[in-house]
């Protein structure tokens, strides 16, 4: 399973919102989504999408020049519940409002979604309403999400 940055920047308005999600959230990263699966030369991927204005599926091809991809160690069936997820949440509309949550702290509308929040919400994230693409891409590369080697020694208090 693997989660994919959008980097890039599209014409017109939506073009500006990446701009402006970059610049508030200090990121390279504007939109996420999760990589479902390989479809020939694109993959398939499930997000929240302002331009859609819903949750959705989509199939996109993820040039590295405009995407970042970060892979996840997940089992068969954590892949599983997150795919169910997007297909219980389809077509549920986008949230607006993080966009403009510098001008007023809010907590996550029910019914709505924005593109990490949804991804977040279907790994089992908790409280995934808090995370942004930038925040989302820093949870799931850090080595704290990762497990540690079996061959761990156990630690040791003082």
């Amino acid at each position: 399973m693997k989660v994919a940055f959008y980097k890039g920047t599209r014409p017109g308005l939506a073009g500006k919102l990446n701009r402006l999600i970059r610049w508030w959230t200090k990121s390279p990263y504007s939109h996420c989504e999760l990589v479902v699966a390989p479809i020939i030369d694109a993959h398939l991927c499930a997000s929240s999408s302002f331009e859609d204005g819903s949750v959705r599926f989509i199939t996109t091809k993820l040039d590295p020049a405009r995407w970042d991809v970060v892979g996840l160690t997940a089992d068969p069936v954590t892949e599983r519940a997150a795919v169910e997820w997007f297909n219980d949440h389809f077509g549920e509309p986008y949230d607006f409002a993080p966009i403009f949550a510098f001008l007023r702290r809010r907590g996550r509308h029910r019914g709505r979604w924005h593109c990490s929040e949804s991804i977040g919400a279907a790994l089992g994230m908790p409280e995934s309403w808090r995370f942004d693409p930038a925040t989302l891409h820093a949870a799931l590369s850090s080595d704290s999400v990762q497990s540690p080697p079996d061959d761990m020694p156990p630690l040791v208090s003082a």
